[in-house]
């Protein structure tokens, strides 16, 4: 039996993305990830600007509302389209929640530790040590998230 089509599935079965539906499917966990990371990344860099650059907060405040933002944008997509994991109660949908949040927040603390020993002792641009970063933290999430919180369950 054939799963339903997402919105990605579609878009690669229209005639100009045809070309790139074999390498689609067979990588499309990759692919999407990349795609929704990237979304991701543009939440945590704009929101982090705002707060940290726009409106004077502190280094680390900053920080952490980017943070919340761009894990909350990244559970959900992550969930529907990266890695597509359905849970069957409540109680499956917060042990998920929860590891996901506590995988992001372990990856929090090495952003922090990079903002601390750049930023604030080496004294070097905060919004491009930000930028850094997240490549460093997108490989981390992409790690946590497929082989600890959204693993396949064996059947």
């Amino acid at each position: 039996m054939e799963n339903k089509k997402d919105i990605f599935d579609k878009i690669m079965s229209l005639p100009f993305f045809r070309i790139f539906e074999g390498f689609y499917k067979k990588h499309k966990s990759v692919l999407l990830y990349l795609f929704f990371g990237a979304l991701t990344t543009v939440v945590s860099i704009l929101s982090f600007f705002i707060a940290g650059t726009v409106m004077g907060i502190n280094v680390h405040i900053a920080n952490t509302i980017s943070w919340v933002l761009a894990v909350t944008f990244a559970f959900v997509t992550n969930r529907i389209w990266v890695f597509d994991a359905k849970c069957e109660t409540k109680k499956e949908f917060f042990i998920q929640a929860r590891d996901f949040y506590a995988g992001r927040l372990a990856t929090y603390f090495v952003e922090e530790l990079i903002l601390l020993v750049f930023v604030n002792l080496l004294h070097f641009n905060q919004d491009i040590i930000k930028i850094i970063a997240q490549f460093v933290i997108l490989v981390l999430n992409y790690i946590v998230s497929k082989f600890f919180v959204f693993k396949k369950k064996d059947k």
